[in-house]
């Protein structure tokens, strides 16, 4: 039996949220946090062709001050509950910066 030799690297190092969407609302915001943690949010774009995942990117890179390309969305894309990591961004700043923005 030979022995594996495995090659270890460091990956994208950030936070991850759970978010509920509600799409074709009247204004893009955070509307809640849920009791389970999930941030819910509503978006102008209809669910067609990943405009509501696309807006939603815009919208959450917007409002944690990071670029789009370190908001990605990690499970879900299809659906209304998604997982959305945020690269080189702690889970406390995460939180800090969702929270300011409630209304």
């Amino acid at each position: 039996m030979s022995k594996r030799t495995y090659h270890l690297h460091d990956g994208k190092k950030g936070a991850a949220m759970a978010v509920r969407i509600t799409p074709r609302a009247s204004r893009n915001e955070i509307v809640e946090i849920q009791a389970d943690g999930t941030v819910k949010v509503h978006l102008k774009a209809a669910p067609v062709d990943g405009q509501a995942n696309e807006e939603l990117i815009e919208f959450l890179a917007d409002i944690l001050g990071v670029p789009k390309s370190r908001v990605d969305i990690v499970a879900g894309a299809s659906g209304r509950d998604k997982l959305v990591s945020v690269v080189d961004m702690d889970a406390d700043e995460m939180h800090k910066r969702i929270v300011g923005h409630l209304k």
